[in-house]
């Protein structure tokens, strides 16, 4: 039996979830310039808050996910009007230091109130999978790319047509251009990162159904994305659809065709890093004088 098939299928479908993993991280970063090493616990909260309201209510994460989407989204725009907002002028090194101690806090938080234990979300679509000939798609991985594509789609066309989104894009090209022309830019700011930590939460409402549910999932996510950004350079949705697909692709491939490679998969995102800070510092489709 030939592996290439599956090898192929576990790819695509792995490479749409790690564009919406990525699109939610990049989106506050190009538009606020500020790292949010936070984004993997709002990740880990949607998929704690599936996994509760599957448990105790019965209620397909599905289902639940526009409700997860508006309440990352209010919780987003709270933590930056209440931390973030401060530190938009200070230097790098205390933005970076102030969202990492909120990632450990929410995710010190999550240890007292649930244990480490891990868990599962396990809807019935979760157990199933379709057969064609040697290979074997799972349904929960299918519906997962479905609804990373249905989200980034949604995204994208946002950006481009709607009126806040092209005022997101114009304050990500230029925030004092985009003051001149009366754009609301402290508000631009309070919106795209909100819209990322509702991104990182439907992310963590489609994994808490493909992968385990710990306080600890998020910083392992929150390095892929990481490496995305990286790989693609910033300003190319393009660019970070293909860095989605090169991680998810080296991840499979390591895990098919290494020995012991499956343990080594995880550590594939610190290699594509380190390759491109080397080689393209400012990533495939980036531009060098950005």
């Amino acid at each position: 039996m030939s592996l290439l098939p599956q090898f192929l299928i576990d790819s695509i479908l792995l490479g749409g979830l790690y564009t919406l993993m990525a699109i939610g991280f990049a989106l506050a970063f190009g538009v606020t310039r500020i790292i949010n090493f936070a984004h993997g616990e709002f990740i880990m909260l949607g998929a704690y808050a599936a996994f509760w309201l599957f448990t105790g209510w019965g209620l397909d994460p599905l289902a639940v996910m526009p409700a997860v989407i508006v309440l990352g989204f209010a919780c987003g725009w709270l933590l930056f009007k209440a931390f973030i907002e401060r530190v938009l002028t200070a230097p790098n090194i205390n933005q970076i230091l102030l969202t990492f101690a909120i990632g450990l806090v929410i995710q010190h938080i999550a240890v007292i109130l649930w244990s480490g234990n891990s868990r599962s979300t396990t809807p019935e679509y979760a157990l199933k999978a379709l057969t064609i000939g040697d290979a074997f798609i799972p349904y929960g991985r299918l519906i997962g790319c479905g609804v990373a594509v249905l989200l980034v789609a949604m995204l994208i066309a946002w950006l481009k047509w709607a009126e806040d989104g092209r005022a997101v894009r114009a304050v990500a090209q230029n925030s004092d251009a985009a003051t001149l022309m009366g754009i609301n830019v402290k508000g631009i700011y309070a919106l795209s990162f909100a819209l990322s930590s509702a991104l990182g939460v439907a992310t963590g409402v489609v994994v808490s159904f493909i992968i385990t549910v710990t306080p600890f999932m998020g910083f392992p996510m929150l390095v892929k994305a990481v490496a995305i950004v990286i790989v693609a350079g910033m300003g190319s949705i393009v660019g970070m659809v293909v860095g989605a697909f090169v991680l998810a692709f080296a991840e499979t491939g390591f895990a098919y065709y290494v020995a012991e490679g499956s343990g080594w998969a995880e550590g594939v995102a610190f290699v594509l890093i380190t390759a491109i800070l080397i080689i393209r510092p400012y990533g495939l489709f980036g531009d060098a004088e950005a």
